[in-house]
């Protein structure tokens, strides 16, 4: 399988959106960004930031829709046309309900799971829409009806600390992604103590 050439964060634009768990996505890739001391820049014809670094002599492309989450679609198609990469190398970071907060997990394909950022990837991608996600947890407020705000709000501070952890452990597998070893990623990641 082909390694990865562009990772995707989901989040909202905007100050407002900065500090929420929606926004985990934008958390890796901005962590990835700052620790390669790379700069983004916007990309209007895009609708949205990239920026790029080399993680173990592979070149990656980070990209930041400005759009807002339910409309990532368009932003993460123009991206891939653009540099001409497929879906299946592309990693889509984004904030998961179904996992508690601290806990990281990557997946390839599937359903979007109620995350309206994957929902209108995976609508505009059609059936090409088979790629890679970093699933970020954030924990469920335990009923459905408290589930937007809880999203849209800030973790607190113990909460804070555990997604900043699993978007280290990310990292620290990020490399076994890019080469394409997914499976050892996969591993690596999801038996870490």
């Amino acid at each position: 399988m082909a390694g990865l050439r562009l990772i995707v964060g989901l989040g909202n634009p905007g100050p407002d959106y900065a500090q929420t768990r929606h926004n985990a996505g934008f958390w890796f890739v901005d962590a990835l960004a700052l620790e390669q001391g790379a700069t983004w820049s916007a990309q209007g014809k895009l609708f949205g930031s990239t920026a790029q670094l080399t993680i173990d002599g592979e070149k990656i492309i980070l990209f930041k829709p400005s759009t807002f989450m339910n409309e990532s679609g368009k932003a993460v198609r123009a991206a891939l046309q653009f540099y001409k990469i497929e879906p299946a190398e592309m990693l889509v970071a984004h904030d998961e309900l179904d996992i508690e907060a601290g806990d990281v997990r990557l997946k390839f394909d599937g359903g979007h799971g109620g995350q309206n950022g994957l929902r209108d990837i995976i609508k505009v991608l059609g059936g090409d829409g088979k790629f890679h996600r970093l699933r970020i947890g954030i924990g469920h407020p335990g009923h459905k009806d408290r589930v937007v705000g809880h999203v849209l709000s800030r973790p607190n501070s113990t909460e804070t600390s555990a997604m900043l952890d699993a978007v280290i452990e990310a990292r620290r597998v990020l490399p076994l992604a890019i080469a394409g070893k997914f499976s050892d990623a996969m591993t690596a990641l999801h038996t870490r103590k």
